[in-house]
């Protein structure tokens, strides 16, 4: 029995190694890219890079590696956050979100009203699986934000 919880303990601790981000402040752009892959975007904001990497289930994870101007990571982030949403102001443009958020999971354009919707698919504070969407005018200038549940996963809505 001994064995058996000293062997679950260190499995435990392998597979949480393996969660841990493969890469570190200072790390050169090449070592990211390697240990990371193919950028799903890259944007340039001011002096420095910013590596989007767009995964998770069912999209609701997307990291952004900062590379400061002398190629080297500053630091790796998870930005689809509230936190991070709310730093998305009216009167802001399409660029200015992809910086901040990456790609929207889809979008969609509602004729009646004149504006595009970005939605992005989120764990809300880590445990509600949430949709925020973006709504942009026809020049692509936020207009408002709108957060709720994902609809994805709202299965009792449909009778499932």
């Amino acid at each position: 029995m001994k064995n058996l919880a000293s062997a679950l303990i260190i499995s435990l601790a392998v597979i949480l190694a393996g969660c841990s981000v493969p890469v570190n402040p200072g790390d050169p752009e090449t070592q990211v890219i390697s240990r990371l892959g193919k950028p799903t975007a890259t944007y340039q904001d001011g002096n420095e890079r910013l590596l989007e990497y767009d995964q998770g289930a069912f999209g609701q994870e997307t990291h952004m590696a900062r590379i400061s101007p002398d190629g080297r990571l500053i630091s790796y982030t998870q930005v689809l956050t509230l936190e991070q949403f709310a730093k998305i102001k009216v009167g802001q443009s399409k660029n200015d979100v992809l910086r901040l958020v990456g790609h929207p999971l889809d979008t969609i354009f509602y004729s009646r009203v004149k504006l595009e919707g970005w939605n992005y698919g989120f764990k809300e504070s880590g445990v509600w699986n949430s949709l925020m969407t973006v709504y942009f005018d026809e020049a692509g200038i936020v207009k408002k934000l709108e957060n709720g549940p994902d609809p994805r996963f709202e299965h009792s809505r449909f009778g499932l």
